[in-house]
């Protein structure tokens, strides 16, 4: 690996790391730079994904003051979370290569449209807030199963889908949703960043540099993303990711 390549890595993965910690979208920024630099696609996504966990929690520490208001939800959604990663990363690495290929362009593709509609999505979490939090039932427990499904076979916009889900059936305030989401896709990560390890498909040099800069990034994301210009942030993860769906269908 040259060392433009290793620099190109290291800060797509401080990239990611911010906007994992804000709006959970940063794969879209690490896995097409892989993409790329020629990693196939399962392999790319499979080091993507143990590079992006140490900044999960990262970022989850730097909300640590919002996470201890939701403390008696971690337990039932992070096994939620982790029961559906184990099963999302089996399904990526027993499916065909050519199916990876084929759907993963589609997901990008749900996830551009749910950082468009991003906006609105927190509005409605805002509205919510007055209503308090709500208790854990089936509807929560199985949404957070089914995106750590998602999560555990591609997780691009899985902070996305989280935040929505524990907005309409939690309905914390906004910050505390963040929080509590850095944990669960954290947690929904190294599960599947542990089947990938054990399935010696990840390439440990690119994972090591997007741990790196995720780690940075999710710190910094976690005390001054905030201040950034959703707008902004918003139209770079969609131009990224739509140069990820042209450059995977030509």
């Amino acid at each position: 690996m040259h060392a433009i390549e290793a620099a190109q890595i290291l800060a797509a993965g401080a990239a990611a790391g911010a906007i994992n910690a804000l709006v959970g979208s940063g794969t879209l920024v690490t896995f097409p730079v892989l993409l790329a630099l020629g990693y196939p696609p399962v392999v790319a996504n499979a080091s993507n994904t143990v590079g992006l966990v140490p900044g999960s929690f990262a970022a989850a520490y730097g909300y640590r003051a919002e996470v201890a208001a939701q403390r008696r939800l971690l337990l039932p959604l992070g096994a939620a979370a982790v029961a559906g990663a184990i099963g999302g990363a089996l399904l990526l690495l027993v499916l065909p290569e050519a199916t990876f290929g084929a759907v993963v362009p589609v997901l990008i593709s749900l996830a551009l449209v749910l950082i468009i509609l991003q906006p609105w999505i927190v509005r409605a979490l805002r509205r919510r807030t007055a209503g308090g939090p709500r208790p854990v039932g089936p509807a929560l427990i199985g949404a957070v199963f089914a995106a750590g499904v998602y999560g555990g076979y591609f997780g691009a916009a899985l902070g996305v889908l989280l935040l929505g889900v524990l907005g309409i059936l939690v309905s914390p305030n906004l910050q505390q949703v963040n929080g509590l989401k850095n944990i669960i896709a954290g947690l929904a990560n190294t599960v599947a960043a542990v089947v990938f390890v054990a399935a010696g498909v990840v390439e440990w040099l690119p994972a090591l540099l997007i741990a790196l800069g995720s780690v940075a990034g999710g710190m910094l994301g976690a005390r001054y993303g905030r201040r950034l210009p959703d707008a902004a942030l918003r139209a770079v993860i969609v131009a990224v990711g739509l140069t990820a769906v042209i450059r995977m269908v030509a």
